[in-house]
């Protein structure tokens, strides 16, 4: 049994319910009540006054509320104390037997109670109506209780039988399971900031993310990221440090090099870079003086704004030329980049870009810069996990230098990256330390050698076959339900959906969409003279990550359509975020 959550209400939750045959009719009478509450209800069973195990019920309802696909939990049998101990021998829940008011207040108050357990034989219907209400309303205090409820829940993490790293699902991406990641000792000492970490993992658990630029990381990424390196001070290189005690900091710094190096045969590697465009920043101060002209992919066509718009440094500093796509194709026209280059031979021309969704052929881009005497750098910021995992032709034979994120596709932590020629490698360490940036984030760097280590895997490759088999499928589910698709469609983990021909912009798309609990990002369509954004950018890695395949792209290509069907209607988005909630419910959640 379910119902709409009323969406006017503000304090709405989710709750599931259970009992055994002696709470039965408790459970009915709460599941009536909460329903007219506002609240969205699953019961799960008994559903008869017949006899049954009441551990059977009281797991099924704490582990929906453990895994946090439902806010609360609500349990009866006769005393309460079977299924009170029942339900907290499942990992995350806090379950409390409360027979008064007074007792349901202090279980949220001091304990952070996220099951509430009545006993059916000792508590009238009026009376767990009261409790229940008590329940609901009532706020974790913090303080004192925080360190003592997170002391609990450490020794339920250190006594877990399961390993922190096993393996996920199949079909996800390999390596720990991100969805029990829980940031203990922030719940200790900052409940507040805690309470906003649990929140954005909410919103991710209960949204289709298909922003083609984000992906969801395993735990012991997350775990490396934020580690003891993160308060070191080592400017410089290993060996050559300005900071003492960086011994450990430098075999960490050589781990991630080695790795990266195995992982795309690079020569000389990089990986200082705090961001993508830190990154390109450095490559362009190794490579370039200022005035020098560049010739880079337009924005409008899929480009990058560090490639030379006039909003970025790029384009302050440096002198951009722009190549773009075949109007009949929407492919890179490589006859034009030639002739570009031939007559203003560019100090530097850059492939790769944020929003092309088809291969690059980076032996023809050598073959031009040769012609004319330009260095060639390409961004591979969002094909670098592809590349990883020998899906997309790998630029590095081909290239003089080749800049990556490693957060994208790569999966790793925040951060950039840089690969070069061996003869670049002093030009490219300097321009990035001391030229652009202070000292590295080791804490990062950490993450980074383990991002590269999960990048050699199997699964890995197996991922990212399932990414793009996956945005294939909903590129044709799309076009089947009428949209056209930059290009014809795509062969990586991304494309680009032109929404012009449904009289819709692609900044009220987007919109929609965030409204429906569908995340994607306004973009440009090649040669739109009308405006600078007919489209939306999607991309299915955070869902495969998720463990959706084929089948539920059909599903999610058909909630896009709905809600480009139902355009602003505020209570018509509201109920498709209904139904996308649901459908997430199935698949993890950090």
């Amino acid at each position: 049994m379910k119902s709409k959550r009323d969406s006017k209400s503000a304090d709405a939750m989710r709750i599931a319910l259970g009992s055994d045959h002696a709470g039965f009719e408790l459970k009915k009478h709460l599941a009536a009540y909460l329903e007219e509450s506002g609240h969205e209800v699953e019961d799960f069973g008994s559903f008869s006054a017949e006899s049954v195990d009441y551990s059977d019920y009281g797991f099924k309802v704490a582990a929906a509320v453990g895994e946090r696909k439902f806010d609360r939990g609500v349990l009866a049998c006769r005393s309460g104390i079977g299924m009170s101990i029942a339900a907290n021998k499942v990992r995350g829940v806090m379950a409390a037997l409360c027979r008064d008011t007074e007792s349901a207040k202090l279980s949220r108050r001091h304990n952070d109670s996220n099951v509430l357990v009545l006993a059916a034989g000792f508590t009238s219907e009026e009376e767990a109506r009261h409790i229940v209400d008590i329940w609901l309303v009532t706020p974790f205090e913090g303080g004192r209780h925080s360190r003592r409820v997170g002391k609990i829940s450490q020794f339920e993490e250190d006594r877990a039988e399961r390993p922190r790293d096993v393996a996920v699902r199949p079909g996800a991406s390999g390596g720990s399971e991100p969805w029990s990641f829980q940031p203990r000792a922030v719940r200790e000492v900052d409940a507040e900031l805690f309470r906003l970490m649990q929140l954005e993992k909410k919103r991710l658990a209960e949204s289709l993310v298909l922003v083609a630029s984000e992906s969801i990381v395993e735990t012991a990424i997350l775990e490396a990221t934020g580690n003891i390196f993160s308060p070191k001070y080592a400017e410089g290189y290993p060996g050559e440090r300005l900071y003492p005690g960086c011994e450990v900091v430098d075999a960490v710094e050589l781990l991630a090099i080695e790795r990266a190096k195995q992982v795309f045969g690079a020569d000389h590697v990089n990986v200082q870079p705090y961001s993508g465009t830190q990154a390109n920043m450095a490559a362009y101060f190794a490579l370039l003086r200022p005035g020098d002209k560049i010739l880079s992919m337009r924005v409008e066509h899929g480009g990058h704004t560090t490639h030379g718009c006039d909003s970025n440094f790029s384009g302050r500093l440096y002198k951009p030329l722009r190549y773009g796509l075949k109007r009949d194709t929407e492919l890179i026209d490589y006859d034009a980049i030639a002739d570009i280059a031939e007559k203003e031979k560019p100090r530097l021309i850059i492939a790769g870009g944020s929003a092309y969704s088809r291969l690059i052929d980076f032996a023809r881009f050598k073959a031009i810069a040769d012609s004319c005497g330009s260095l060639l750098m390409v961004d591979m910021a969002h094909l670098s996990g592809l590349i990883a995992a020998g899906i997309h032709p790998s630029p590095v034979p081909f290239c003089d230098v080749a800049t990556s994120t490693t957060h994208k596709t790569l999966k790793g932590p925040r951060g950039g990256l840089i690969l070069c020629r061996r003869e670049l490698a002093d030009a490219i360490d300097e321009a990035v330390f001391p030229g652009t940036q202070g000292g590295p984030l080791v804490h990062v760097i950490s993450a980074k050698a383990l991002c590269f280590k999960l990048a050699l895997r199997s699964e890995f490759r197996e991922f990212h076959v399932q990414v793009v088999s996956n945005c294939k499928a909903l590129a044709a589910e799309l076009q089947r339900l009428g949209y056209r698709i930059v290009s014809g469609g795509t062969d990586t983990h991304l494309l680009v959906v032109d929404v012009r021909q449904k009289g819709i912009d692609g900044a009220d798309a987007w919109q929609w969409l965030e409204e429906a609990g569908i995340l994607v990002n306004k973009c440009a369509v090649p040669f739109d003279e009308a405006g600078p954004f007919g489209g939306i950018r999607v991309g299915p890695l955070s869902l495969t990550s998720r463990g959706m395949k084929e089948a539920e792209m059909a599903t999610v290509a058909e909630f896009i359509h709905r809600v480009l069907r139902t355009g602003p209607d505020v209570s018509g988005l509201s109920r498709i975020r209904s139904a996308v909630r649901e459908f997430c419910s199935g698949f993890g959640g950090y």
